[in-house]
């Protein structure tokens, strides 16, 4: 058995590339265990993946009590390798006091991590313009494995749960919207009059705003239609939600990713950040779609746009 040690504490998108990686790596060398370094509030969606065998939780807010005492633990196994696909200083550190025979990194790594590693692992052939899941999977490389997506992504208990409350009349599977994002200009402010388009279009569609953070929607739709999820999306719940939805319409944000991941049908807003780069991959399928505003500037970009677009790719 091969132990691997996967240092990637944040945020919920490279989280979902990571996870990506890990699925890659057990479906071409099943002799692997993973375990995983990852913070707190991250901890549930990585404890439900079928790809990790173990995580070891980093409370940030711990301070350096906390630090030692997670490392504490860590130190407790020895590893064949530790992979730092996050490249900080935080987890640098971390890289240095876990015990393994092979200590690797990223090679674009920031804040003087790489002097914890004993190797990098290479850019891929377009250096760093390529996507980011692309580097993370130069990893598999180390491994003997090819840098490429093999198996699937997959989470414990997804099935489990009954969310055919989000369905709309006769079963119809509900579009599932994530109107926010992390950093404030990657929020459009469009899926209000957007949902309205929508539901005027197909009253047996149900539509569910999801996320961490509550928006309020101030009763501007009917129950029956819509569903207004936002502030109770736990991280447990968030892969069978997106597993129901007939399409998922977001932000550039985690649960695009993890939606393009699960292999369901996305449509992303982006404003300023590169789609080729950040973007649900791999783009240009069936299933991966993108609207980019004007000049990168959200506030350009409008609802009967993004909604016409969105019309056209669904073959409407």
């Amino acid at each position: 058995m091969t132990e691997v040690l996967i240092i990637k504490p944040s945020s919920l998108g490279d989280i979902v590339h990571g996870l990506q990686v890990a699925s890659s790596i057990k479906a071409q060398k099943p002799g692997v265990r993973i375990s995983w370094i990852v913070r707190e509030i991250f901890a549930p969606i990585v404890r439900s993946c079928e790809a990790v065998d173990h995580a070891y939780v980093f409370e940030r807010a711990g301070g350096a009590k906390g630090f030692l005492r997670l490392m504490r633990e860590v130190r407790a196994t020895k590893f064949d390798y530790v992979f730092d696909m996050q490249g900080l200083l935080r987890t640098g550190l971390m890289t240095s006091r876990a015990r393994a025979r092979r200590k690797v990194g990223r090679s674009d790594a920031r804040e003087w991590a790489g002097i914890f590693y004993d190797e990098k692992v290479p850019l891929p052939p377009d250096g760093r313009r390529s996507h980011a899941l692309e580097i993370l999977l130069q990893f598999c490389t180390v491994l003997g494995a090819k840098p490429e997506l093999k198996g699937t992504l997959r989470f414990r208990e997804v099935d489990s749960l009954n969310l055919r409350f989000a369905d709309g009349r006769g079963g119809a599977r509900p579009y599932v919207l994530f109107p926010d994002s992390r950093r404030p200009e990657k929020r459009w402010g469009g899926f209000k009059q957007l949902t309205e388009l929508i539901l005027r279009e197909d009253r047996a569609r149900k539509v569910v705003w999801a996320g961490s953070n509550h928006l309020p929607d101030k009763g501007a739709f009917p129950a029956s239609q819509f569903l207004n999820l936002t502030g109770n999306t736990s991280l447990v719940s968030l892969p069978a939600l997106v597993k129901r939805a007939d399409w998922v319409v977001s932000n550039d944000s985690g649960p695009m990713h993890l939606a393009a991941a699960m292999g369901v049908k996305v449509f992303a807003i982006f404003g300023p950040t590169d789609p080729r780069l950040f973007g649900p991959y791999p783009l240009g399928t069936a299933h991966n779609h993108v609207i980019q505003a004007p000049v990168g500037d959200l506030r350009l970009l409008s609802a009967r746009d993004v909604y016409a677009r969105f019309q056209k790719i669904r073959g409407r």
